[in-house]
C-alpha cells in the first residue's frame, strides 16, 4: 500500500493534495503533475511513502529540474513508485545502463523475480541499488528539517514532515 500527497507552498501556507500516481510514469510526469498543484511557481513537495518501508520526498522550485530524497533505495527499488524516482543520476549509473530492465520490471515481472534471458537479469539491476538513503538529505533544510533529521525518520517519516513544516492538519486532511 502506498500514499502519495502533494503539498504546494503557497502565501496562505500549505496546501495538500493526494494525488494518483499511476498514470505517472516517468519523474517528468511526476514534476509536471506537481507544477499544475499551484498557479504560481511556488515550491511543491510529492510526499510519497510505501507501507512504511520507505519514504521519498520530491522537491520541485518552479522550473527548476526536481530535488529528490529517497529513504531507502533498496526497499524503493521493489516499487513501481520507487522506481519513478530512483533515476540513473540519483544511483550514480550512466543514463541507459538498465533502461530494458527497468520497463520489464513495471510491465509485469513480480519483485524478485529474474528474467532468464536478459544478460543483468532483474536481480542484477537490484545489486546495482544501494541500501539506505540516497539524493539530496539537504532538500527540507530551508523549510526546517536538517539534514540529520531526514535521515532519522522511520515510520511515520511523511507526518513528521509535515509537522515540522507546520503543514500537519492539511496533510492529514488528504490521509
Amino acid at each position: 500500500m502506498y500514499f502519495a500527497a502533494l503539498l504546494a507552498r503557497t502565501e496562505d501556507g500549505w496546501e495538500a493534495s493526494d494525488t494518483e500516481l499511476d498514470d505517472v510514469e516517468t519523474l517528468s510526469d511526476l514534476a509536471d503533475l506537481a507544477r499544475e498543484a499551484t498557479p504560481d511557481e511556488d515550491t511543491v513537495l510529492v510526499l510519497i511513502e510505501q507501507e512504511d518501508s520507505w519514504f521519498g520526498v520530491v522537491r520541485i522550485d518552479g522550473e527548476e529540474d526536481p530535488r529528490i530524497y529517497v529513504s531507502d533505495a533498496a526497499a524503493a527499488a521493489r516499487s513501481s513508485y520507487g522506481e519513478l524516482l530512483l533515476t540513473d543520476e540519483l544511483l550514480g549509473r550512466e543514463p541507459g545502463d538498465d533502461d530494458d530492465l527497468d520497463s520489464l520490471d513495471l510491465d509485469g515481472t513480480e519483485d524478485g523475480e529474474d528474467e532468464d534471458d536478459d544478460e543483468g537479469g532483474a536481480s542484477g539491476s537490484a545489486e546495482a541499488v544501494p541500501h539506505g538513503p540516497v539524493g539530496d538529505p539537504g532538500i527540507l533544510d530551508d523549510l526546517g528539517v536538517s539534514e540529520k533529521e531526514l535521515k532519522s525518520l522511520s515510520e511515520d517519516a511523511l507526518s513528521e514532515i509535515a509537522d515540522a513544516l507546520g503543514a500537519s492538519e492539511v496533510l492529514e486532511t488528504v490521509r
